[in-house]
């Protein structure tokens, strides 16, 4: 039986396809779809208490990817002749107050097992429940439902190919939910309010630099695009398993990683589009390999779902208390501003900072060199990429962060050797110079180890160590010895 009014509560589900809350909301008479900007995520945190670092949780380049994401889930609201409620203010002061004045029956959401949203999340269920509200949690952001593992979340396998194998084997993926009819947005009581800019968020506008790979333009609209162009448009994807190790440019990986963590695109669309490629196009190990990374992205919100917070922990969910991490400052700003030495280093922190984004190869160097060669508390330069990354999400961040370190999943000492790395993936160190325009005159045979040039080789290629471009902060060898 249909229930009279109903509230769904947005949160990082800003879709109209495959949402299971937005669905189950629609069978009310009315529907008043709600968006909180909650200020928390945008100022400066400290994490893991007041005794630890802080540093600034929602940096420009995903705000302006969420406000942009917003922006277009009101307008497909609209062109729908309904309408998006959107307030600057704490979730559980804007939902209860919009469900009370709307006389609302049930509220709709999207669950997400982490501590944090966890929290939000069970404050306003508290509150709702004072007002006589039923809350309606679902689960909308896997490729797997949490309903359908062949276990309980609590038993997973601690490790990706087991995990792997027994979905693989052992559990169906849903088809995607249709988009609904939406039924009349009553409004004018509570007003639809404003869509606040990023200079009133806090983080004002991301470097705009056209260096970056991709726009990265938030919302579903966006999402669906990017998806149709890279398997269809411009038949990408046959060779993904090929490209996907690729550093400049658009087309090596799929790129859809932003949309997917915001809720803009669902996995099970990306699958569904995978699958109708397979059978126009070409099924193949590339095809299976993009299904392979939506599996990766499952097994860490499970593993959250599993652990918890213990995945913060300095020694990661295995409780690894024999790596003595360090807190160096000075050290931890040169590698955040790129200016290690190391110029593959530098390549991808540059890209971070001045795109909001990184290749999965660029990401795993520069992580190893913080938290191995460096020894700095892997926390902190996950914490970092929190706020630089326009595709952060909080499970594989920190998840893969812990695999790096030798903390998470696995826990064998995972650290690259970056040169050698560099001299594999960008061999003729287009992306180093991409980045790195000071050493563009430099030959690739030295380009990822500049500090091997004489004097007179540096006067002949245009860079000066220690002036143009820094000295290495740390002789690598020495340190890939220490971890042997």
């Amino acid at each position: 039986m249909a229930v009279d009014t109903a509230v769904v509560w947005f949160r990082r589900d800003l879709r109209l396809h495959d949402n299971e809350a937005l669905l189950e909301a629609a069978d009310a008479e009315e529907l008043v779809p709600v968006y909180a900007f909650d200020p928390r995520e945008y100022g400066e945190r400290a994490f893991g208490g007041d005794d630890s670092f802080r540093f600034e949780k929602t940096g420009a380049h995903r705000a302006r990817f969420r406000r942009e994401s917003v922006v277009d889930l009101r307008e497909r609201l609209r062109e729908r002749d309904s309408e998006l409620v959107v307030r600057h203010d704490t979730p559980e002061r804007v939902v209860p107050a919009v469900a009370k004045v709307v006389d609302a029956d049930e509220v709709h959401f999207a669950t997400r097992p982490l501590p944090e949203e966890m929290g939000v999340e069970n404050a306003v269920r508290r509150r709702l429940r004072g007002l006589d509200v039923t809350p309606r949690r679902h689960w909308t952001h896997t490729l797997y439902h949490l309903n359908d593992l062949p276990v309980e979340y609590t038993e997973i396998s601690d490790t990706y190919t087991s995990f792997r194998k027994t979905v693989e084997n052992r559990a169906t993926v849903r088809e995607p939910l249709p988009e609904p009819e939406l039924p009349p947005a009553p409004v004018d009581a509570v007003g639809a309010g404003s869509v606040p800019s990023l200079d009133e968020i806090g983080p004002g506008e991301p470097p705009d630099d056209d260096r970056a790979a991709v726009a990265f333009d938030g919302g579903e609209s966006a999402g669906l695009a990017r998806l149709e162009r890279y398997l269809f448009e411009e038949d990408r994807l046959r060779e993904y398993k090929q490209t996907r190790n690729g550093l400049v440019g658009q087309g090596f990986s799929s790129k859809l990683s932003a949309w997917l963590n915001e809720g803009c695109l669902s996995p099970r669309r990306v699958r569904r589009e995978v699958k109708r490629y397979e059978r126009e196009r070409v099924a193949n190990d590339s095809t299976y390999w993009l299904l392979f990374e939506l599996i990766w992205r499952d097994f860490f919100q499970f593993q959250f779902a599993k652990h918890g917070a213990d995945f913060f922990r300095p020694g990661g969910i295995r409780g690894r208390d024999g790596i003595h991490w360090r807190e160096d400052d000075a050290q931890f700003r040169r590698w955040a501003a790129g200016e290690t030495g190391i110029p593959f280093v530098d390549a991808a922190m540059r890209e971070l900072n001045r795109a909001g984004y990184q290749s999965n190869r660029a990401r795993q160097n520069a992580a190893s060199f913080l938290a191995n060669n460096l020894r700095i508390d892997w926390r902190r330069g996950a914490a970092y990429y929190e706020t630089q990354l326009v595709d952060y999400d909080p499970a594989s961040n920190y998840g893969n962060w812990a695999y790096i370190a030798g903390v998470g999943n696995d826990n064998r000492d995972r650290y690259f050797n970056i040169v050698k790395q560099a001299n594999k993936y960008d061999g003729d160190g287009e992306y180093v110079t991409h980045w790195i325009p000071e050493l563009s005159e430099v030959p690739p045979r030295k380009v990822h180890e500049p500090w091997t040039m004489s004097e007179q080789e540096q006067a002949e290629h245009g860079v000066q160590l220690g002036i143009d471009y820094p000295e290495p902060m740390i002789d690598l060898e020495e340190s890939y010895r220490k971890l042997r």
